[in-house]
């Protein structure tokens, strides 16, 4: 190449790369530019900041994505029970995530570490924090079967460390997925910078802890106002700015931020369902061929595969007194639960959706579905709440002094909210005066034919008038049991157990849907369409919990979509 050629080809690389980088600072600059106002977003000197270069949701530990679609809620082939309980109808799911396993004894025993840790129990005034978080190891005992080495073992033992945990009420299950939602937000903020390094071993009591909630409402307060933690490196964060005037900005992390972590809970029961069916090998153009009686392929619960043939596909029990087949030629390789990832998965990643343990899901139980009223993410159990205000318009935080405590129907304590969070009310007519789409807080009855509802019920108060003679007592849905749990001045425990006769149903606000088959079912409850309820405040050794976490932003992670 002569020098002629070489001086104009560097010309143009060097034009070439002028234009990029214009392009980028251009594109850059537009991006940052308000299509509204024309202002700058996200200048140093202050103004308006936001998260400009968020791409996608950050799948968080433990989860699979579940791309939402429609499906057939509660079809299936064998209703041996006759309850008339999951008459099919069409449901929309949105995308979101779901444990891949569910949750192990390992998992749950972080969290009692953690509980222990923060909230000991030689503390009085924290005792019942950690009491009320234990799972009942006795739901293994059988009056007429010897299973202590499982009320010893079972929970602690490294032999069972990656087996689901039992023993667990819906309100516990509840608690560990606050718990998980804290803890991944406290370790997000502290890589991006927000928060002390360690602060989770080092910094952390009753009195100095982190809630998201407290975060994201008033950051100031969160581990106790302790500035050393939540403004690192001497008030400046990775992202902290100074504005015109000298004064930091942009310290803390905002929903703005797009680093907050949309919480853990437990799944619903139709977001359950359609997770279980892994439906993603039957679609045709969005049109579902056949009808699904498992979560794997097929009609049987015997792998047809070769290599497997004639091995169960979950672990269930297969009839009466066999549980695990014969020695040396095992049906499941289990008798009580198994570990974990025994078996395959379905076609989204998730394992044991059915048999090993059956499983919580947040729905409160009613025997139908009202489909007619609502097939969008279909849930029954709202109760809308809003944060406490003090008279000087801030947030009230709970503290050690001020934790509430609720015995449950069968005598055990458990915290109502732990010291760090934000006190929760009831929503009033702030909020529902002149609303079409909610009037009041509680709406686990809308719509369900309870006594409000019925036919026969003649007085519409909340109780019943003294003297008032209401007929058909027993017609009345939902009359259960009322049983007493109260303690008397001394601290005493009164329990007074309902013996009517008159009660006509198990059926109440506090009753809720578990989902998938167990160790100690029988193959029809395989099925992800049946549903079964228990009480919320009480465990089984075969039910049991995974956690599900909602998808904000794009329905699907597919960039380049095809359209139908």
């Amino acid at each position: 190449m002569d020098m002629k050629k070489l001086v104009t080809y560097r010309i143009l690389l060097v034009l070439a790369l002028f234009s990029v980088i214009s392009s980028c600072k251009k594109s850059s600059s537009s991006k940052n530019t308000s299509r509204a106002t024309g202002w700058q977003i996200n200048a140093r000197e202050g103004g308006f900041q936001y998260n400009n270069n968020f791409k996608e949701q950050e799948t968080a530990p433990g989860l699979v994505f579940i791309e939402g679609g429609t499906f057939t809620m509660g079809r299936v082939n064998d209703d041996v029970m006759h309850d008339w309980n999951n008459t099919p109808n069409q449901q929309h799911v949105q995308s979101f995530y779901m444990d891949e396993t569910e949750v192990t004894n390992m998992m749950y025993l972080e969290y009692l570490d953690y509980i222990k840790r923060v909230y000991p129990p030689t503390d009085e005034n924290y005792r019942a924090i950690y009491h009320g978080a234990l799972p009942d190891t006795l739901v293994w005992r059988n009056r007429l079967g010897y299973n202590e080495v499982m009320t010893e073992n079972y929970l602690r033992h490294p032999a069972y460390r990656e087996y689901p945990v039992v023993g667990v009420s819906w309100i516990q299950a509840v608690e560990f997925a606050n718990w998980r939602s804290n803890m991944v937000a406290e370790n997000t903020l502290e890589r991006e910078g927000y928060l002390k390094r360690d602060s989770y071993y080092t910094d952390v009591s009753a009195d100095s802890n982190f809630d998201t909630d407290t975060y994201i409402n008033a950051p100031s307060l969160t581990f106790g106002g302790n500035e050393e933690v939540i403004q690192p490196e001497k008030g400046r964060s990775r992202n902290a700015q100074t504005d015109a005037d000298g004064n930091p900005i942009n310290i803390y992390a905002r929903r703005e931020s797009g680093i907050i972590p949309i919480k853990y809970r437990l799944p619903t029961e139709a977001e359950w369902e359609y997770a279980a069916l892994g439906l993603t090998e039957i679609r045709s153009y969005n049109v579902y061929r056949g009808r699904k009686k498992y979560p794997w392929d097929g009609q049987y619960t015997r792998a047809g595969k070769r290599k497997i043939r004639g091995d169960q596909l979950a672990n269930f029990k297969q009839g009466k007194g066999d549980y695990g087949g014969i020695a040396g030629w095992s049906d499941d390789g289990a008798d009580i639960t198994a570990e974990v990832k025994s078996y395959a998965p379905n076609d989204y990643g998730l394992y044991d959706m059915a048999g090993n343990v059956a499983e919580w899901v947040a729905d409160v139980y009613r025997p139908m579905v009202d489909d007619e009223f609502n097939d969008f993410n279909y849930y029954r159990g709202n109760v809308y709440t809003k944060n406490a205000i003090t008279e000087d318009g801030t947030v009230k935080i709970v503290t050690s002094e001020n934790i509430v405590y609720d015995t449950l129907s069968n005598g055990k304590v458990v915290a109502r909210n732990l010291p760090g969070e934000i006190l929760q009310v009831a929503v009033d007519e702030d909020e529902t005066y002149l609303r079409s789409n909610f009037d009041t807080s509680d709406n686990r009855n809308f719509r369900d034919g309870d006594k409000r509802s019925s036919r026969y019920f003649e007085n519409f108060n909340s109780d019943d008038e003294e003297g008032t003679e209401i007929a058909d007592e027993t017609r009345k849905m939902y009359n259960s049991p009322k049983h007493l749990v109260d303690r008397d001045s001394t601290g005493e425990l009164i329990r007074e157990y309902d013996k009517s006769n008159n009660r006509t149903s198990l059926i109440n606000d506090e009753v809720r849907v578990y989902k998938g088959g167990s160790w100690k079912d029988r193959e029809i409850w395989l099925d992800p369409a049946q549903r079964r309820y228990f009480p919320q405040d009480m465990a089984t050794d075969y039910i049991g919990f995974r956690c599900a976490m909602s998808r904000v932003g794009d329905k699907s992670k597919r960039k380049n979509k095809t359209k139908n």
